[in-house]
């Protein structure tokens, strides 16, 4: 049997998946089909809607609502109020739940206070998407993206650090020493995991 902690403000519906080392705290809500993975950690006022898979070591902050066809992979950020949508065109008058668009945090992204995630679109490995952002399109791996909406303005290591290239298009994590390669096409490969 796992064991996870949930605060005593908090419904967890039958059904729900959650996984060793999880915390949920005040006033959220996990839905009976949703799959959270292990060591989670979900700040106040959370909503884990239906058929979300939500993988190991992810943080959720404050008021963040993580609605149907939303995939968040290991060790992602999800800052507080950011916000998730899942259809393209609403109206409160038009049913519109078969048109709902799959979205995807890959592996170790982060997501700042106050971003809007547009549905449809998938945040690369490890990138980062600062405050305030309207994220409208695919983010490639590694990348810093701001504004509205987004545009690219650099890139960061695995570690969070912004990285810098040589004329060569190498670069190194100041932090951990991990070397990057700028490609031709304006990608950011981290070397150790080149094949």
């Amino acid at each position: 049997m796992n064991k996870f902690f949930v605060h005593e403000t908090s419904i967890i519906d039958k059904g729900a998946q959650i996984g060793n080392g999880t915390k949920i705290w005040h006033f959220s809500h996990v839905m009976s089909t949703a799959i959270i993975g292990e060591r989670c950690n979900f700040g106040q006022n959370v909503y884990i809607d239906n058929s979300v898979k939500i993988g190991n070591g992810v943080k959720i902050q404050n008021n963040v609502s993580v609605y149907s066809n939303v995939e968040v992979e290991d060790d992602c950020f999800l800052g507080p109020s950011m916000v998730f949508t899942n259809v393209t065109n609403p109206r409160a008058f038009v049913e519109r739940k078969d048109e709902f668009k799959n979205t995807i945090l890959k592996r170790g992204c982060s997501v700042g206070a106050n971003a809007t995630i547009v549905c449809g679109v998938t945040l690369g490995e490890y990138s980062f998407i600062g405050a305030g952002t309207v994220v409208n399109k695919d983010v490639p791996p590694f990348a810093m993206v701001v504004g509205v909406p987004m545009r690219i303005i650099g890139w960061m290591s695995k570690n969070g650090q912004k990285l810098s290239f040589n004329e060569e298009g190498f670069g190194i994590c100041s932090v951990t020493n991990e070397k990057y390669r700028l490609t031709d096409d304006n990608k950011v490969i981290c070397l150790k995991d080149e094949k």
